[in-house]
Parts: structure tokens; C-alpha cells; sequence
């Protein structure tokens, strides 16, 4: 990599895929600068002339991850599809998988920001966006008569609140419930806020 010359953005985002990879692999507390530098042979320097300290580095990072992850969700709810198929595909698709290495980082960073108020500036924002996409869904589905929900905001707050705590059940206590069980557990609690029986939500497929 050291003899390929990039433009500041390409060699900024080179250096955030490696914090991100750097993270997963060891985590906040441990990550050190050089462990990103090596990890792509350039110097510590050049890492710390892109984002000046590890707390901004692994700030950029956690942002960097989540925005790819708002894309794809922001991607999953602008389908030309119904609101409650868009819903569905979008919380499942959120749920965490036995080969997702995305919830072991996102729980990293819920650690690492009870510490850093950089990264828990970012992490609430972050939050915020999720919580708005899917609200703004819940309330165009309700404003169509599609389902009944009085209050969008706070069914998005609890559908994310509750996904994120299985999502601890699925990655950090592994066996404690099963990936199918959870899903059912999200289903039923969709089908609660959109005022659905859980059948209706089911035969609306991905």
C-alpha cells in the first residue's frame, strides 16, 4: 500500500475500514494507533495527521460503519412496497446473525461511549437517525390507513430498544435464545405497535 499515492479522501476512508477491521478484532480499549497503521504498513504519524488522537479515530470509525449501515436501511424502507413489508424487512434485516460481526462493534461502542464523549456524541446521533428512518415509515403507514399507530416515535423507540437488547442476548450469551425465537419475539412485537395480529404481519413476506 505504501507505494500507491491516494487522494486524502481515499486514504482517510482506507484508514477507517482498517480501525473498523482493528476494533472488531481487539476491541476499543485495546486498539492502539499502531495497530492500524501496521495493519495497512504506513506510519503512526500519518494515521494522527488524519484524525489527530485514538478518540477521534475510533469516533470516525464508529461513524464511518453506521453510515453504511444507514444506507442499506434507508435503502430497505424507500421500497416501492408497503409500509409493513418495508418495516419488517428492515427490523429483521437489523437483527443480529450468528456470522455478524456488526453487533460485537456496535456493543463495543455502547461500552466505549459511557467513557468517551466524543464517541457517545456520535453514537446518540447515530441513534437518532435509525429511530427517525423507522418512524418516519410507522407514520406514513398510519397516515394511509394502512395499520393504527398513535404515536410512531415511541413504537420506533421500543422496537429498537428492543432488538438492541436481544441483540446483547445473541451476541454476548450466546444459546440463551435462538435467532428464530427472536425474530418471532420482533414480529409479535411489530404486530402490537401497528395494531396487527401477528398473522396479518407474517403474510406480509420479505
Amino acid at each position: 500500500m505504501t507505494g500507491v499515492r491516494l487522494t486524502v479522501a481515499a486514504r482517510r476512508e482506507e484508514l477507517l475500514r482498517a480501525a473498523v477491521g482493528q476494533i472488531a478484532a481487539r476491541g476499543v480499549t485495546a486498539l492502539r494507533i499502531s495497530d492500524v497503521a501496521s495493519a495497512l504498513g504506513v506510519s503512526n504519524a500519518l494515521v494522527l495527521y488524519h484524525f489527530a488522537t485514538k478518540e477521534k479515530l475510533v469516533a470516525a470509525a464508529f461513524a464511518y460503519a453506521a453510515d453504511g449501515d444507514l444506507v442499506r436501511l434507508r435503502a430497505l424502507l424507500a421500497r416501492r412496497t408497503s409500509a409493513t413489508r418495508r418495516l419488517r424487512a428492515a427490523l429483521r434485516w437489523y437483527a443480529p446473525t450468528d456470522r455478524s460481526q456488526g453487533w460485537p462493534l456496535w456493543i463495543e461502542s455502547w461500552a466505549a461511549a459511557l467513557r468517551e464523549p466524543g464517541l457517545r456524541e456520535v453514537a446518540r446521533g447515530l441513534d437518532r437517525q435509525w429511530k427517525a428512518a423507522i418512524a418516519g415509515v410507522i407514520a406514513e403507514g398510519a397516515e394511509s390507513g394502512e395499520f393504527r399507530c398513535p404515536d410512531p416515535a415511541a413504537a420506533a423507540l421500543r422496537l429498537t430498544a428492543l432488538l438492541d437488547g436481544l441483540a446483547v442476548q445473541l451476541t454476548s450469551y450466546r444459546g440463551t435464545v435462538s435467532r428464530a425465537r427472536a425474530l418471532r419475539w420482533v414480529d409479535d412485537a411489530l404486530a402490537r405497535e401497528l395494531g396487527l395480529e401477528p398473522a396479518e404481519l407474517r403474510a406480509h413476506r420479505r
